[in-house]
């Protein structure tokens, strides 16, 4: 299955992926040449051939990339890919340090603040850490749960292990003993999409789901503060019900505290303001895109960066002005150019995620009303047996029927 394209942003670095390549470009205005490019199809491969329990060959998939981030300083970048490699990065000046395998294929990673181990989510409901410091080191397992592992999330102080997963729970674990649960956050109705920890109040959580709301958590005690339903803020409402509405990225700005919302299958965009005084969410506004939208991210000084499916302006920068958010003109922003001119050129990478389809719709429920079926099937069940019982009863004014009204006496007296 085609990828979504995506972004990652520290400081003035910007990484644009799709399929197995991303390129690192400086986002400041004096390095017009400062562009790193890495290609997943070119690293090292594990084994020449490995064989499961059936003696067939192992499936190795493919080179898309399916997660990345930066750690916190921006030092250091990761990556997970389909042929189940962890890739690390230096990144000043850019450096790969390692390609080390994973168990499974990966949904999600983080680095600790601290920036010593990076942390992988899986499908199998895993997480491992791999060290930063030793890079060839081997990955150790840290908790598991029973169902897959959507997202994955570290505290401040890297005391927690946040983690979601596709049963609508929200798990909070002791990152020293992660077997010691601190609490758990229940309350969404379907797989938990993304989390994420507000870095100015440490003690908040944000959560999506595929139940189509974005609540806001104390994690700790497991108290959910606030419920927000996407669906009932969509102008006009474009979609019908809640599927479709669980977010593929949940972004925070600092400087205003402003919240941001991509939801996978509508071309629209949240934009929420966190009262931390409250500890309330307060809807701003919303933007809708003439474009598949795949990705966005803050970047502190200058505003929102969103990457979207247009070729001729893949990258849009957006900025507060007064109480609403309007797109920077391509005239003003010089930056934007050229960050655009270098997707344009790169676009092959890109395409693969064109019309890629939406990686939530095979994690919905199946739902089965056996209720309906059950009445209907007694509904039918009680007319075969009425038809049963009219045939065998005798018609009005028969012989039997007038035995049956004069029991123990003969045709004649009655």
């Amino acid at each position: 299955m085609a990828s979504s394209a995506g972004l990652a942003l520290c400081g003035q670095t910007l990484v644009v992926r799709g399929g197995s390549r991303f390129l690192a470009i400086s986002t400041a205005s004096s390095d017009d040449d400062c562009v790193f490019t890495y290609d997943c199809s070119a690293a090292e491969k594990s084994t020449p051939e490995e064989k499961g329990e059936n003696g067939q060959p192992v499936d190795k998939g493919s080179d898309t990339i399916l997660a990345s981030t930066f750690s916190k300083s921006g030092s250091y970048f990761a990556l997970t890919d389909d042929s189940k490699r962890l890739i690390l990065f230096r990144t000043k000046p850019w450096q790969c340090l390692s390609v080390r395998t994973v168990v499974r294929r990966c949904t999600a990673l983080t680095f600790t603040a601290s920036e010593d181990r990076v942390l992988v989510a899986d499908k199998s409901g895993d997480v491992y850490s791999f060290s930063v410091l030793e890079p060839d080191g081997r990955g150790r397992l840290e908790l598991g749960h029973l169902s897959m592992l959507l997202d994955v999330a570290m505290s401040p102080d890297d005391q927690f292990v946040l983690t979601a997963d596709r049963d609508e729970k929200i798990r909070v674990s002791w990152a020293a003993a992660p077997h010691s649960i601190e609490a758990f956050c229940l309350g969404h109705t379907e797989f938990v999409s993304r989390i994420f920890v507000v870095p100015s109040h440490p003690e908040l959580l944000l959560s999506s789901s595929g139940d189509g709301t974005l609540r806001l958590w104390e994690y700790r005690s497991g108290c959910q503060l606030q419920c927000c339903d996407l669906a009932s803020l969509q102008e006009p409402a474009e979609h019908q019900g809640h599927k479709g509405l669980a977010a593929s990225r949940i972004a925070f700005w600092g400087q205003e505290s402003y919240v941001v919302l991509l939801c996978e299958c509508v071309p629209v965009v949240f934009i929420f303001q966190l009262d931390a005084s409250r500890q309330q969410l307060v809807f701003r506004q919303q933007l809708t895109f003439p474009h598949r939208v795949w990705d966005v991210v803050f970047e502190d000084t200058r505003g929102l960066w969103v990457l979207q499916d247009c070729r001729d302006a893949p990258l849009m920068l957006w900025r507060p002005v007064g109480d609403q958010w309007q797109v920077r003109a391509v005239p003003e922003d010089a930056v934007s150019q050229r960050l655009g001119s270098h997707l344009h050129e790169n676009w092959a990478m890109l395409e693969g995620a064109v019309g890629a389809d939406e990686g939530f719709r095979s994690l919905y429920k199946a739902t089965f009303d056996n209720m309906t079926s059950y009445l209907k099937k007694k509904e039918e069940r009680l007319q075969q047996q009425l038809k049963k019982k009219r045939q065998r009863s005798p018609l009005p004014g028969s012989p039997e029927q007038t035995k049956k009204a004069c029991p123990g006496q003969s045709d004649l007296s009655c």
